[in-house]
């Protein structure tokens, strides 16, 4: 596959033909892709997509999979990972700041800052994903997100090189961003301050809601649908009755309705009726219509 994209000698990564993103989905759901590329520096990502380009090769970057959902049948084109040079993350005093590169785990960053005995990302505990996707997704919690806490995005639009973003320049939303679509964000800096005592306490006391309140022994995306202004999806979802509705090895979670786990060998098409069940119950009985917050790959 590396000859059929004709890619340099030069470039850094691997190509996986026909790569079941499965494998690469926290889901553990998906069908095989074309290709799955890891590009482990800036020049090879340019590479692998000006390869896609050239051959008519419809291309995809994905984070580490937490938020995504493929068909069955996969994808006909190129999943792009970010590898090696976008996976660093480091902790500066002055200013007070993270950098981590878009592949860094926003788990390795909430780490990083805890080590180093700085505060502000404690919400973040126990969330997955990368930070790349935690920035498109303004990942967070009720009351704090990640684009709270952004000083400067630096990101890719193919064919015209690189920009920086600065926290004035960037909208943040509930799950979303004003960041442009066809950007590939590379890295951020994120604002930290001086920790206390109770940092670790605050860690500890969220990851404990978090396993007390979401079903993270199986497989799943996390969240499946964003929550109406006011209102909570797992509680509109119960109100139709729908909490624990089961569809092949597809489950809407007994401990959380808004999420749908994987019991072991679960289909996109399972998952995907669950879904529209959901939302066929709640547009009937709440007049409410739910918007998905998992992305969607390879369906028609």
């Amino acid at each position: 596959m590396a000859s059929l994209l004709g890619l340099p000698p030069s470039f850094s990564g691997f190509v996986l033909e026909n790569e079941p993103m499965s494998r690469h989905t926290t889901y553990r759901i998906g069908g095989p892709a074309r290709a799955y590329v890891r590009a482990d520096s800036l020049r090879s990502l340019v590479d692998a997509i000006d390869a896609c380009r050239i051959r008519g090769l419809g291309w995809f970057v994905a984070g580490r999979g937490s938020n995504l959902l493929v068909s069955d049948e996969g994808f006909d084109g190129v999943v792009i990972s970010l590898g090696a040079e976008f996976s660093s993350c480091a902790v500066y005093d002055d200013p007070d700041i993270v950098v981590a590169g878009a592949a860094c785990p926003l788990s390795g960053v909430v780490r990083k800052a805890f080590e180093a005995g700085r505060s502000g990302m404690e919400f973040a505990v126990g969330t997955p994903g990368s930070i790349g996707g935690a920035l498109r997704m303004n990942a967070g919690t009720r009351n704090e997100s990640i684009g709270m806490r952004v000083k400067s995005v630096v990101s890719y639009r193919p064919g015209a090189g690189l920009k920086r973003y600065g926290a004035s320049d960037i909208s943040w939303g509930y799950r979303s961003c004003s960041l442009p679509s066809d950007e590939i964000v590379l890295e951020c800096e994120l604002l930290t301050k001086p920790g206390d005592a109770m940092i670790k306490a605050r860690m500890e006391g969220a990851m404990a809601r978090r396993r007390k309140t979401q079903p993270l022994t199986f497989a799943s995306c996390g969240s499946v649908f964003k929550n109406p202004e006011g209102e909570s999806v797992g509680r509109l979802i119960e109100g139709v009755g729908l909490k624990g509705r089961r569809c092949g090895d597809a489950q809407i979670s007994d401990l959380h309705a808004n999420f749908i786990v994987n019991l072991g060998h679960a289909h996109a098409s399972d998952v995907v009726s669950l879904m529209l069940d959901v939302q066929n119950a709640v547009r009937v009985e709440y007049g409410i219509d739910l918007e998905p917050e998992v992305r969607f790959l390879g369906f028609a």
